[in-house]
């Protein structure tokens, strides 16, 4: 199983990046995927989460109303479209997929949760 995480870039704040993760060796399905982002420094942070299996999506209450999770069941593809970015977003963004359980939505926030995680992409919002 891989996950390919894409998309990372240097972004004026303000503006828009859309972030990808390809999955090889399993389908998003009904699984639970995970976004995940890590700042130098700091502890790796929960940006947001989608149980496929209910068809409901989740996101911290720092970037709730400007990033959104969607997929492409044909291309077995999750994005994490980032719009309105700050300063402050400015990370090391990370997908991850839990497949051995159905987290409950108290579950979503921790890493442990999740079985497989891509590599990482970096996202540097700055003018």
């Amino acid at each position: 199983v891989q996950l390919q995480a894409s998309g990372g870039g240097l972004v004026q704040p303000g503006g828009s990046l859309r972030l990808s993760c390809a999955a090889s060796g399993v389908t998003f399905g009904s699984n639970t995927m995970g976004w995940f982002r890590q700042a130098p420094g700091k502890e790796r942070e929960y940006v947001g989460a989608a149980r496929w299996n209910i068809n409901n999506k989740y996101y911290a209450d720092s970037v709730r109303g400007r990033f959104t999770i969607s997929r492409d069941r044909d291309k077995n593809t999750v994005y994490l479209q980032m719009n309105s970015l700050k300063p402050e977003d400015t990370a090391v963004y990370y997908c991850a997929l839990a497949v051995s359980r159905r987290p409950i939505m108290s579950m979503l926030p921790d890493p442990g949760t999740y079985d497989y995680w891509g590599q990482g992409t970096q996202v540097t919002v700055s003018s």
